[in-house]
Formats: C-alpha cells, sequence, structure tokens
C-alpha cells in the first residue's frame, strides 16, 4: 500500500510541474494562447488526473501514469536545455529539471507496480 501512495504522491507532483510548464510555454509563446492547443492540453493533465486518483491500483492507471511520466521526462530534451532555454529563466529549467525527474521516478514506480499486477498471487 505504501508503494501506491508514494506513485500517487509522485504522479500529483508531476502534474504540477506540468501544468508549469505549459503556463511555461504559453506565456513564453510568440503567437499566443492556442486554444486548440490548450483544450488539448488540458484534456491530457485530465486523463493524468483521472489515471491517479480514479484509475489507482489498476493496470489502465499504472499504463497511463507509465506514459504520462515518461512524456514529463523527455520534457527537458524536447526544449534543448541549451543556451537558448536560459533566456526563460531559472523557474523554467528548474521546472524542466524537476518535471523530468518527478516524470521518470513516477514511471519507473507505474511500471514496478504494472509488473507487480501480472504476477499470481502466492
Amino acid at each position: 500500500m505504501k508503494q501506491n501512495l508514494t506513485l500517487t504522491i509522485a504522479s500529483l507532483i508531476t502534474i504540477v510541474l506540468t501544468s508549469l510548464h505549459f503556463t511555461h510555454d504559453n506565456l513564453h509563446d510568440k503567437q499566443g494562447v492556442d486554444l486548440v492547443g490548450v483544450t488539448i492540453l488540458l484534456g491530457i493533465m485530465l486523463l493524468l488526473v483521472y489515471a491517479t486518483i480514479e484509475l489507482a491500483g489498476r493496470r489502465l492507471g499504472y499504463v497511463i501514469i507509465a506514459l504520462g511520466g515518461l512524456a514529463a521526462a523527455y520534457m527537458p530534451y524536447l526544449h534543448g536545455m541549451g543556451p537558448s532555454s536560459t533566456r526563460w529563466g531559472f523557474l523554467f529549467i528548474w521546472t524542466m529539471l524537476a518535471m523530468g525527474v518527478s516524470g521518470l521516478f513516477a514511471a519507473i514506480l507505474a511500471a514496478q507496480a504494472l509488473f507487480r499486477s501480472f504476477r499470481p498471487a502466492a
């Protein structure tokens, strides 16, 4: 049970950091806020929250959390994290790094729980 609590907390932290990341992206977009993109991102966030809260302990929830965690872990690489990202400031870079670490941690915990769910009960 303690493992599921850790997974839930790690997933919720990843969701909060991902929402901060999306906010940074929208604030720094030269063309302004794209309503279609924001709607899609809100749907993704809703799916992640639903998987974390309602699908906790189920295989589908583990799969969704693992995919969301891997996507969050990929964001620092997707943005390059090079010299051009430093113009966005300290909070952006910290958010990227923290989101990557917490996303990878959540993905690892979800994968462990998913593999454990396939083991026959002893």
